[in-house]
């Protein structure tokens, strides 16, 4: 979910097209437009990456999580642990004591 909300946010459109628009993982080997163009959702508006702590806020000036948004045209980061497929399952619910990563989603649509 969290996924779908950076992909809406980082979307100068808000995401067009004939169906609804799709959040894919992003392989670390290969760029969002290369990961959106393999499916019918042929077109990308952004890879982001991001990272959220778990718990409660306590203040409204403590840090909740980290966001990029990388271009559709390279890899950029082929760090395995950065591809939600790939990575180990332990290291998805880390937190920033323990080593968090960013995990990394094609914002693809129909055009």
């Amino acid at each position: 979910m969290a996924a779908a909300a950076a992909c809406r946010g980082s979307t100068a459109s808000g995401g067009t097209g004939p169906w609804g628009n799709a959040v894919l993982a992003k392989e670390n080997t290969r760029s969002c437009n290369q990961v959106c163009g393999a499916t019918v959702f042929t077109s990308c508006d952004a890879d982001v990456s991001i990272s959220g702590y778990k718990g409660q806020a306590t203040s409204y000036t403590q840090r909740l999580g980290h966001f990029y948004n990388y271009g559709c045209d390279t890899p950029r980061n082929t760090n395995v642990k950065f591809d939600e497929v790939k990575a180990g399952g332990d290291d998805v619910f880390k937190d920033i004591s323990s080593g968090n990563w960013f995990y990394r989603f094609c914002c693809c649509r129909k055009p």
